[in-house]
């Protein structure tokens, strides 16, 4: 039976310890989003470099629901209060989708060689998962597709990391739980396990969009707004979980070599460039009417992913519960619309 099962373990084993090693040298260097962002640039060299490596897709939905738990854990009776003046820049968003399709689409078409179907999926900034479905159902190039989208979110995480730390000086910190397993109360850690488990069946039944970080993050946010719980999960948990993810978004480079990925990675980049840059004039338009922060408005409006942008907002000490409204609006809005707007355009 071992013999049989080992060597398809291996590739698994080899992306794990290279993203863990990964995520240790980025800590060590104390570069922004260490276990996360080390895991994902380790395992995707090796992955373009041709090394048998095979990240852990099938356990992405319990790593999910862990930041969910934790993203759950910064809904705080006095942010609920605030949740009234966001409704000008949940509408704004709207608007920011609607030219970003329209500056991004033309960019792939003209400067990427795309044909019309494949610019319309590779420049919709939604979930990957629900993007490749609603491509393959359109007949548009499916890898592609899939390359833009994952590129998109890695250079915007790489992107505003940067544009943080550098250009504007702030610390970006690894995500971590408010403590460890042994400084948890076992009822704390028993309600939290709970939303984890209970919240992803939920999400699951409901057919909600990234089911296992909402219904995790729905049944939390419940659990910390009526203060059952004031606790996160624990911070070893949390490394693990983003060193699993980190993993599991650099192995989708497999099998792609280093000559398509840089003109890919070039074509990703002025695309996600000319939505941070949309991005950062909404901001700035925006934060005298609504009371926010540019830096804040930015990280709810910038083109990444639910769980990979709430992260980076834990990690800038930012609200999460607001950065993770407007992703999840972003989302339902894109998964809606997409559709729609295709047959019109078609």
């Amino acid at each position: 039976m071992w013999k049989g099962r080992l060597p398809r373990v291996l590739p698994l084993l080899l992306a794990l310890g290279l993203g863990a090693a990964g995520g240790w040298v980025f800590w060590t260097l104390r570069l922004p989003l260490p276990w996360m962002l080390g895991a994902l640039v380790a395992t995707m060299i090796a992955a373009v470099a041709g090394l048998p490596v095979r990240g852990p897709a099938r356990i992405r939905g319990a790593v999910v629901a862990v930041i969910g738990v934790l993203l759950g854990a910064g809904f705080t009776p006095s942010l609920l209060a605030q949740a009234g003046a966001w409704g000008v820049s949940l509408l704004g968003l709207a608007l920011y989708l609607g030219l970003s399709l329209a500056l991004l689409i033309p960019w792939f078409r003209r400067i990427g060689g795309f044909d019309g179907k494949t610019a319309y999926f590779a420049a919709m900034p939604g979930g990957l998962s629900e993007m490749i479905e609603l491509a393959e159902g359109a007949g548009a190039d499916v890898p592609r597709v899939i390359l833009a989208q994952s590129l998109r979110i890695v250079t915007t995480i790489a992107v505003i990391a940067v544009w943080f730390r550098v250009i504007e000086g702030v610390q970006v910190g690894q995500v971590s739980g408010q403590a460890g397993f042994a400084d948890l109360a076992a009822v704390d850690l028993l309600l939290l396990a709970s939303a984890a488990v209970i919240g992803s069946w939920i999400g699951l039944a409901l057919r909600l969009p990234a089911p296992t970080l909402l219904g995790p993050m729905i049944l939390s946010a419940a659990l910390h707004l009526t203060e059952i719980t004031t606790s996160a999960p624990p911070s070893e948990l949390v490394i693990l979980a983003q060193i699993i993810l980190g993993t599991v978004l650099g192995c989708r480079f497999a099998g792609i070599r280093a000559r398509s990925l840089l003109p890919a990675l070039a074509l990703s980049l002025g695309a996600t460039l000319i939505m941070l840059a949309l991005a950062l004039g909404f901001a700035l338009a925006l934060r005298s009417l609504t009371g926010q922060s540019a830096d804040q408005l930015l990280l709810a409006y910038a083109p990444g992913g639910l769980t990979e942008m709430s992260l980076v907002a834990i990690a800038l000490n930012a609200e999460v519960a607001f950065v993770a409204a407007h992703h999840v609006l972003r989302i339902l809005m894109v998964i809606v619309a997409a559709p729609l707007l295709f047959r019109v355009l078609r």
